[in-house]
């Protein structure tokens, strides 16, 4: 991975580096490694990979790469790394390539031939999941939910009679017309909320559909949030 080698290399390799989804206590060694290690990092924000980068004391050239302009800059990393530099893909919090743009980059990557090698670590989802209390032998994740209410509603519908629990990344401002779609569509479910997970404010709201709209009526949250639902019984 050292730079001094890079001519020496036909060409870099792209670094997948999972990083804190919010206490940043929790980077990795093998990903502090490679953070210091590698020649350029690739990152949704600046301002909070820059926020982590200062903490463990690194510096580093940071390229923006962020939806929707994501294709603009495949070229320019794509180039680097047929320079044989190294390149580090981070994402804002967690997994690149879970519900971000790293996917457009990883995938044009190993069109290039270019060697892929994940650095796993923190993720929202297997966050919920480990301490959620539902079903984790089979889940179905989700992502981020369509734009429009008559798509979520569409695909709630198709999830009826799914068994496995089902996971949602959600930004909390929604979470109530969500619940009231949810109960709506696929029934009095067994739901959990996890939210601000790692941070000082970490909570975990659990119950039925009912229950929880009932206790979040006149609750104000921020941020983005978790959903995990109960499959068919």
């Amino acid at each position: 991975m050292q730079e001094e080698n890079s001519a020496l290399k036909p060409s870099g390799d792209l670094y997948v580096v999972a990083t804190p989804i919010g206490n940043l206590e929790d980077l990795t060694f093998r990903a502090l490694r490679t953070l210091r290690e590698v020649s350029v990092i690739v990152c949704e924000d600046t301002r909070w990979t820059r926020k982590l980068l200062n903490k463990y004391s690194i510096k580093k050239k940071l390229i923006s790469y962020y939806h929707p302009k994501e294709n603009q800059k495949i070229p320019q990393i794509i180039s680097l790394l047929k320079q044989g530099k190294d390149v580090a893909l981070v994402t804002d919090s967690g997994t690149p390539g879970i519900s971000d743009p790293g996917y457009p980059l990883i995938r044009e990557a190993i069109t290039q031939g270019i060697k892929i090698i994940p650095i796993p670590g923190p993720a929202a989802i297997t966050a919920a999941l480990s301490a959620a209390g539902l079903p984790t032998h089979r889940f179905l994740f989700l992502g981020f939910l369509p734009p429009k209410k008559e798509a979520t509603k569409k695909l709630l519908v198709s999830l009826k009679n799914e068994k496995a629990t089902l996971v949602f990344y959600l930004p909390t401002r929604k979470l109530l017309s969500f619940l009231d779609l949810t109960r709506e569509t696929i029934g009095n479910r067994q739901i959990v909320i996890a939210r601000e997970m790692t941070k000082i404010y970490e909570e975990f709201l659990r119950g039925t559909t009912e229950e929880l709209l009932k206790k979040l009526e006149d609750k104000k949250l921020k941020g983005e949030a978790t959903i995990l639902i109960s499959g068919l019984r």
